[in-house]
């Protein structure tokens, strides 16, 4: 980092849409982009900033009075960078993390095994084609079509070959494959969100959180910009990343789970006989127990009621906020909850320092059909998830390494891994519930739960070139 005044010239059309806000569409195409003329990409590219008829505008942060039919943005990996002429003294001022690529973080990541690059299939098998994401979102296909069939893709004008798409959309609401609701919870910034829209206890995150230029949560400094000026100034990192979701693993281990804890005394403490009800209408005693251990693991019951908030029952009687709330004893959210992991909000952490410096936007999607258990498919199903921040080291991967792979904001839960998100292995794993009597229900035998398949470190810039 390096000291300087804070910049606060913020003018919402220098800046990429859907990093400070989202955008709130059903359907999303993520299209992998290999530049072949480095010319014509130059010209397609200075279009897309500048307004050109047939050419998709990148969608800005600017606010719009009629939602659009789609929006369309553009990120930028190193490789693209490079290939687009630009020099070797200006991607020197890029970290070693984004120029390194996320292939090449895959330790720290957590990134190995199956979820290791070598397993990763077209395009993500050679990162260093994969010079430009194209992400178009829209709430149809045609739209979608549309967009991608503006990219100068072959023909005569071709300036990139498209490596591949992903294809994202939301179905029953904003719940993701393990039936949780998502989406519940994102960074609001300074100068830009009203908090009593949002309540929350957290403090409004400055906009250097999230964009180069601006005041940082370290008081006097703020991250190095990349040079030249135009170039880095307004720009955002993102961790794109293709996750696959093993639901019928994660619906197994939840009755594995379950099965257990109707053998051992604890559970009585954890679900009281006689309140199954509480859970669910009509629940036997292993269905509520199969929720209880889910909501422990997420740190939230599956429609989003924080345990925070609501620790015996996903329908409280009074209505609870689903995001002003702060984490106290283990016996209400575990220590090692998911949501807790990966933002410790005001609770006790040993990096007390670090409690709101590591918050990442997270604008994510499911792919793939939804799960039904009563006919299991061995069908791929996931998330593609874009993390953005601006600092990749800092905030992404301090995030994914510290707390979610090794549990090092607290001496409890430190040397086991995120039980959602985690590099899990059965014979090591372990998740810990602790009651409010002071007693902890040990679990083991969590498998490894989401697996990546792809990914790629990104910058988001509105390019002039």
């Amino acid at each position: 980092m390096s000291a300087s005044e804070t910049n606060n010239g913020f003018n919402p059309a220098d800046v990429q849409g859907n990093i400070l806000r989202g955008y709130r569409y059903g359907r999303v195409r993520h299209v992998m982009l290999e530049i072949v003329n480095a010319r014509l990409a130059r010209g397609w590219l200075s279009a897309t900033v500048s307004g050109v008829e047939g050419v998709p505008p990148i969608t800005t942060e600017e606010h719009w009075d009629v939602k659009p039919d789609s929006c369309f943005n553009i990120a930028f990996t190193v490789h693209g960078l490079r290939a687009l002429g630009v020099s070797k003294a200006s991607l020197r001022t890029f970290p070693d993390e984004f120029v390194e690529g996320m292939d090449a973080q895959a330790v720290k990541l957590g990134d190995t095994g199956t979820s290791a690059p070598d397993h990763w299939p077209a395009p993500f098998d050679d990162t260093a084609k994969i010079h430009m994401i194209a992400s178009i979102h829209a709430d149809d296909v045609e739209h979608l079509d549309r967009v991608e069939g503006l990219i100068p893709g072959s023909g005569e004008y071709q300036a990139f070959k498209i490596l591949g798409a992903r294809d994202g959309w939301n179905f029953n609401g904003d719940y993701v494959h393990f039936n949780y609701h998502d989406n519940i919870s994102q960074p609001r910034f300074v100068g830009i969100h009203d908090r009593d829209r949002f309540p929350d206890k957290q403090p409004l995150a400055p906009l250097g959180s999230m964009l180069m230029g601006y005041e940082t949560e370290y008081e006097g400094l703020l991250w190095t910009i990349p040079q030249p000026d135009a170039l880095g100034r307004n720009g955002s990192y993102n961790a794109f990343r293709v996750l696959a979701q093993d639901v019928e693993a994660f619906e197994t281990y939840l009755d594995k789970a379950a099965t257990y804890l109707l053998t051992d005394p604890m559970a009585d403490e954890l679900l009281p006989p006689g309140d199954e009800e509480k859970i669910g209408p009509g629940m036997s005693r292993h269905a509520a127990l199969r929720e209880v251990v889910a909501a422990k693991m997420c740190g939230r019951w599956r429609n989003g009621v924080p345990l925070a908030q609501s620790p015996d029952t996903p329908n409280p009687s009074k209505k609870v906020s689903l995001t002003d709330l702060d984490y106290t004893h283990g016996d209400r959210c575990p220590y090692g909850a998911h949501t807790r992991r990966a933002n410790p909000r005001g609770g006790k952490i040993v990096q007390r320092a670090a409690n709101h410096t590591r918050r990442v936007v997270r604008r994510g999607i499911p792919y793939g059909d939804p799960f039904d258990p009563a006919k299991p498919d061995g069908k791929e199903r996931g998330l593609l998830g874009n993390f953005l921040c601006a600092n990749l080291a800092a905030q992404f991967e301090a995030l994914m390494c510290d707390w979610i792979n090794l549990g090092l904001q607290d001496p409890r839960i430190t040397g086991c891994n995120d039980p959602l998100l985690g590099a899990n292995h059965p014979e090591t794993s372990w998740f810990d519930i602790p009651l409010p009597s002071g007693k902890v229900i040990h679990l083991e035998g969590l498998p490894r739960l989401v697996h990546v398949r792809g990914g790629a470190y990104t910058f988001l810039s509105l390019i002039h070139i």
